[in-house]
């Protein structure tokens, strides 16, 4: 029997065509897996920010004046500054109290505020027996441009040390100071050989040292 010469040709055709469109689709679909596996091998964007910081230690140091202002400089228990007070106070008699103002502020270097606190003084004497134990004193903040007497004494509320305070006593509390030499603080003394002191206390004598201490709040 023979074959049909035209339908075999059209089978074969037939399969050939199959088998081209079978790697045709091969191809698309090797062609989209290259695809995608090129898609995930692209750099993705970047950016970045950069931040820096300079630190630098604070400076702070105070200094005193006994001269009402005129002049300021470095003291130390070596070498203290000299308390003006108004009435002389080598020739007490009971009753008497004498005022005496010393400023302190920070330095000009200072860049930072700070506070100011005042110790019981330190005494000496030169006689057999100390006169510290007879006075007493108080201690009250005034103005820088006042003069320390006895009624910016009484005026003033920013109590340090109490008045009739024992030469023992310290201030209480601390007082600001602010940065770069502004502002200074005015400490008033008052010391009193108080009226009733007994003649035992004639000719004695007493050095009474005050420390104030500066402290940077930062």
């Amino acid at each position: 029997m023979f074959r049909n010469s035209r339908s075999v040709g059209a089978r074969r055709h037939g399969r050939e065509r199959g088998h081209w469109f079978t790697k045709v689709r091969a191809v698309l679909a090797g062609s989209l897996v290259l695809g995608v596996g090129g898609s995930l091998t692209l750099a993705a964007w970047t950016d970045t920010e950069t931040a820096r910081a300079r630190f630098s230690a604070s400076t702070f140091g105070i200094v005193g004046s006994a001269n009402n202002g005129a002049s300021y400089a470095e003291n130390s228990a070596a070498a203290p500054a000299a308390l003006s007070f108004s009435v002389t106070p080598t020739a007490m008699s009971p009753g008497t109290v004498t005022y005496a103002k010393f400023l302190v502020r920070t330095t000009d270097a200072t860049n930072v505020t700070g506070t100011a606190t005042l110790s019981a003084p330190s005494t000496t004497t030169t006689s057999s027996t100390s006169l510290a134990g007879f006075l007493t004193y108080g201690v009250r903040v005034i103005p820088a441009a006042q003069t320390c007497d006895a009624t910016s004494f009484g005026a003033s509320t920013s109590i340090v040390v109490p008045s009739g305070s024992a030469l023992t006593v310290p201030g209480a509390g601390s007082v600001p100071l602010a940065a770069g030499g502004a502002s200074p603080v005015a400490y008033c003394f008052a010391v009193t050989l108080p009226a009733g002191t007994s003649n035992a206390a004639q000719g004695m004598n007493t050095t009474a040292t005050w420390t104030v201490t500066g402290t940077s709040t930062s």
